[in-house]
Order: structure tokens, then C-alpha cells, then sequence
């Protein structure tokens, strides 16, 4: 049994000059109720708790009067569109939106090459993190390889992403996980990927050790919330739900049909991730079938990713690039490029924004 079981609540203590007009501000302006007040005659302390939160109202104690959040479904209702208030003990009352819209930065094309083995950086649940794109395109993407190098148990929790767009594609080992609505926990193997919508609850439970996966997330910088309510896997399963407007995708590269890609010559595994978003992206694997070049060609989308998953080739831009497993590239729009002297063995990860 941890040591703090026996706690019963917890509290955040303000000092107060005056304690009356304080109490009243709490409770008339911030909807707070008083739990205890003492002494009877000469009032010095007062609790109060709302919002999730419990305060110690201190008349005479040292310290700094703090700040308070208020997470509210619409500020602009509250206190004639103030977005802060002061108490009158100094308290600063910060009225914020309980979840903010989405923003998507401006796109800030350029051109990425990042090569296999770069450094890497102990991110969220103690997973190692790779960055793919180091200039995040002006912060509307980001790109991750992802490792956990012991395996075992991961110390994750029941979460969701407010994302216009992310992708998990597993790229060795394998990673059991669950998601709302989506059946019983299930294996992710090298191949296989998801679409984690927006929205949808899903957890990590443990990893083959030296588990790898690929990550890409648009924006850049996105809101991570828990959900302590939820408990996973749910009893409903509902693959045709929507999150945030797109249905979740499992994609298991065992049983994959390969079709042709937009250049003749190479065949492309896909993963239904462009249906499932309604356009918004699209995620392909493409191998040589025959050519081991492309024409030049350029885009005008937002993102066009690729990953060597295996083998080699090089990428033409006016300047000569080798790529070879592990090493990802941004193509930014309006550049002219071509592959040429694709190996029979190449594979690439493709990720485009949005679908052709």
C-alpha cells in the first residue's frame, strides 16, 4: 500500500490581508463554497473548494497570493469577457478555454534530410524520441522514430490528442495497445500501422524490447490530455465512429494488397488512411516493380515524407542525395525531384498532406 493512502484531500493555502471580502469574491464571482471557516469569533482561516479544487484562505500568512486557472467552456461568458481577474487578496484568476481549437501554424516549406541514427531524447512514458523534422515546416509537423529499448510494461495511461492528423507506423518489434471503441487490445508488428483520430481514447500497454515506431503529427505542438474516467477497452465496438471526423485505421501488413503507385514501375501498399480521413492525408508503402527510377515530378501540397524502410536509392533535386534505411526526407512543394538507382529491395514509407 503507498504511503500516501491515507491521504483524504489536499490543499492550496492563499494568504489574505482581509479575509471577508476575499471569501466573498470566491464565492460570489467564482462560484466557490466555503467548507469550514474558524475561529467563530475572529474568523482567520477559510476553505473552500469548487471547480475540482480545494483553497485554504490564510488571513495574516506569508507567501505569494498565486495564480488560479479556470478551465471554462466559454470565457468570454464569464465576468464581462474579462480573460483575468485579481482577488482581493492578489490572487490572479486566469479564465482560459477547457479546450483550446486547434491552430495550425503557417506552413514553412523546406527541404529535410535527416540521416539513420541521429540522437535521441527521452520524451513522454520514458520512450526514446528521434526527430525527424528538426524544422518542424514552420511547427505544422512533426516527425518522430520512436524507441523503448527494454520492453516490457509501459507506464503509459488512458489519453487523447487534440491533432488535425497522426500516424503510428511500427517499424520493428511489435507494441500491444488499445483504443476507444476499437475491440480488445491488439498487436502492432513491423508493417502495421494506425491512424489515431482525433479525440480517441488509447493506451499503450507493453513492447517487445527495441521496439520501434514512426510517428508523424500535424501540429507540430499539440495538446495531450488524460482521461482517468474511461477505462479501456470499451464494451462497444464501433470501427464506423468517427473522431474529429475520421474513422480510426489498423492497417496489418500481413494481409495487404499491392496496387499501382502514380508512377509507373513501383507498387504501393495502401493503407486506407486517405478514405478514413476523408483526404486529409494519405500514407502509402511503395516498392520498385520493374523501374528503378521515377520521373521528375514535383507537388503542391503541405507535406510529402518519405521514410527508408529498407534498401536504397537517391534522391535527385538539383543536388544528388543517397538514401538508405533509416534516413527520411521532406520534399517541399514547387521542387522538382526524382528517385533513381532504386535498389530491388527498397521500400519506402510515404506520408503525403493532403491525399492526391
Amino acid at each position: 500500500m503507498s504511503q500516501y493512502s491515507n491521504i483524504r484531500a489536499a490543499e492550496v493555502v492563499l494568504p489574505c490581508a482581509e479575509l471577508d471580502p476575499t471569501v466573498a469574491f470566491f464565492v460570489d464571482v467564482l462560484g466557490f463554497r466555503v467548507d469550514a471557516i474558524a475561529p467563530a469569533d475572529a474568523p482567520r482561516t477559510a476553505v473552500l473548494s469548487g471547480h475540482g479544487l480545494r483553497v485554504r484562505l490564510q488571513r495574516g500568512a506569508s507567501g505569494s497570493p498565486g495564480v488560479l486557472r479556470l478551465s471554462c467552456a466559454d470565457p468570454a461568458g464569464l465576468a464581462g469577457g474579462a480573460r483575468e481577474l485579481v482577488a482581493p487578496n492578489g490572487t490572479r484568476v486566469e479564465l482560459v478555454v477547457a479546450e483550446p481549437p486547434l491552430v495550425l501554424p503557417p506552413l514553412v516549406p523546406a527541404f529535410v534530410l535527416t540521416r539513420q541514427g541521429g540522437d535521441a531524447h527521452v520524451g513522454r512514458a520514458g520512450m526514446r524520441y528521434r526527430d525527424l523534422i528538426p524544422d518542424r515546416q514552420g511547427g505544422r509537423f512533426i516527425g518522430s522514430q520512436i524507441g523503448i529499448e527494454a520492453g516490457g510494461p509501459v507506464p503509459d495511461y488512458v489519453h487523447y490528442h487534440i491533432v488535425r492528423f497522426q500516424l503510428i507506423y511500427c517499424l520493428r518489434g511489435w507494441v500491444r495497445v488499445v483504443y476507444e471503441d476499437q475491440g480488445p487490445p491488439f498487436e502492432l508488428h513491423a508493417g502495421d500501422c494506425v491512424l489515431q483520430p482525433p479525440y480517441i481514447r488509447h493506451r499503450v500497454l507493453e513492447s517487445s524490447p527495441g521496439l520501434e515506431v514512426l510517428e508523424v503529427s500535424c501540429p507540430a505542438e499539440h495538446d495531450t490530455f488524460a482521461d482517468h474516467a474511461l477505462a479501456l477497452p470499451t464494451a462497444d465496438l464501433r470501427p464506423e465512429r468517427e473522431f474529429g471526423g475520421q474513422r480510426f485505421v489498423r492497417h496489418q501488413a500481413a494481409s495487404a494488397r499491392w496496387g499501382e503507385w502514380r508512377h509507373p514501375g513501383f507498387l504501393a501498399r495502401d493503407t486506407g488512411i486517405a478514405a478514413a480521413t476523408a483526404g486529409i492525408a494519405d500514407v502509402q508503402v511503395v516498392r520498385p516493380h520493374g523501374a528503378d527510377a521515377t520521373p521528375t515530378a514535383q507537388h503542391d501540397g503541405e507535406l510529402l515524407l518519405w521514410f527508408v524502410l529498407a534498401g536504397a536509392a537517391t534522391l535527385h533535386t538539383g543536388a544528388a542525395h543517397s538514401l538508405t534505411a533509416g534516413d527520411c526526407v521532406v520534399v517541399p512543394p514547387a521542387l522538382p525531384h526524382a528517385l533513381a538507382d532504386c535498389s530491388p529491395e527498397l521500400e519506402l514509407l510515404e506520408v503525403r498532406l493532403p491525399a492526391a
